[in-house]
């Protein structure tokens, strides 16, 4: 038996089993949308953290005030903005007297500025529970916030996480959301973020809600503050400590622009990539691997001249295909036509674990938003 048959036979078993759990994981994911709503809740504090966001930051304010929850106060992070986003802050607030603005004007040592912002926003915060959310963030139904709380306090959680929808302009910007989102769902898990026995946890910066009570138990952001991705790690931080937690999807009731370009998805996931990777460059020599072997491969050798192999092949595409549809359909707002991209979004994909990983080493550390974290301390924070 060559080695080609071998590896592809190990990668047949891989999908089988990867199917099967991301079928049964995501068949059990349920919705917000349609939820019951409640008006018999506790402060809700809104932190919103915004570093150069003149572009959204209006929009989606203005679309959070019209949330039907009663009891709101919002707290807008200025995080050392160069553009107008401090004059638009300003501007909000002079339209809700529930709008307070908190202008920062330096980074204090040790902190990633999104971190820091965070954490700032809650120590001048008042409710009893805490919502996360990003700075452009559209809410396109205003009972999310009613159905989040009325999900926390029915479940008893102390966390609630919403997935977006997202939205993309360009096709293969699509289909590199598309992919990544692929990825995700199996290499992460989001679905066990539901599961009281399992120690796996779930957060996006999009939606995370959580009881002050919790969130102050682990150790709030300063327990994050070296972290890129600080909102996968509440979630994760969350679970560990044993607390309750929910991941849902918001695929109509939220939406987001994650990137303008398929250049922007690169420069975006700069900060993520090799941090997800625990900044090991085994790690990352097989993840790429993984990604060409399990992706890419089967798709060469379909067209072998070995019938053993090309039957082998061609299970394996249609198992990566019931996968790719699973996700699709339970994550995205996408069409699953976006299938017939795949292999080259996974080849471009690799390219920008390869990229992000090169950048940061030739930079020293990570850049984001005009700031250089220096990679010694980040691999230090993560251990």
């Amino acid at each position: 038996m060559n080695l080609l048959l071998i590896l592809l036979s190990a990668v047949l078993i891989v999908w089988i089993v990867l199917s099967i759990d991301v079928w049964r994981g995501l068949s059990k994911l349920t919705s917000i949308e349609g939820l019951p709503v409640t008006d018999n809740g506790p402060l809700l504090s809104v932190i919103v953290p915004a570093k150069d966001e003149e572009e959204t930051i209006t929009e989606s304010i203005v679309s959070q005030l019209k949330q039907d929850y009663s009891r709101i106060e919002w707290i807008l992070v200025n995080d050392r903005s160069t553009d107008s986003t401090p004059e638009k802050l300003e501007a909000l607030a002079e339209m809700d007297k529930r709008i307070r603005i908190l202008h920062i004007d330096y980074l204090e040592a040790g902190w990633l500025g999104k971190n820091h912002a965070l954490f700032k926003g809650y120590g001048i915060s008042k409710g009893s529970l805490i919502l996360f959310t990003d700075a452009d963030i559209l809410y396109k139904d205003p009972s999310t916030f009613s159905r989040a709380v009325a999900v926390l306090q029915s479940r008893k959680l102390d966390h609630l996480t919403l997935a977006p929808g997202i939205k993309s302009q360009t096709f293969w910007l699509k289909s590199f959301v598309a992919f990544f989102l692929f990825g995700f769902a199996f290499y992460k898990r989001p679905w066990k973020a539901n599961d009281p026995s399992s120690k796996t946890g779930m957060g996006i910066g999009a939606f995370n809600l959580v009881t002050r009570s919790a969130y102050e138990e682990i150790g709030t952001h300063e327990k994050l503050k070296h972290m890129p991705d600080d909102d996968l790690q509440l979630g994760i931080i969350i679970k560990k400590k044993g607390k309750s937690q929910a991941f849902l999807t918001a695929l109509r009731s939220l939406e987001v622009e994650w990137y303008h370009s398929l250049n922007e998805a690169f420069k975006g996931l700069e900060k993520n990539t090799f941090a997800g990777l625990h900044y090991s460059i085994l790690l990352v020599s097989f993840a790429m691997a993984g990604v060409f072997c399990s992706t890419i491969l089967p798709f060469l050798t379909l067209f072998s001249g070995d019938p053993l192999i090309a039957t082998i092949s061609l299970l394996i595409v249609f198992f990566i295909g019931i996968t790719y549809l699973k996700v699709i359909k339970e994550m995205t707002n996408e069409s699953p036509t976006l299938f017939l991209t795949l292999p080259v979004t996974a080849m471009i994909f690799i390219y920008s674990i390869a990229r992000a990983t090169f950048l940061t080493f030739k930079r020293g550390g990570i850049e984001w938003r005009g700031t250089i974290y220096p990679l010694k301390d980040l691999k230090q924070k993560r251990k």
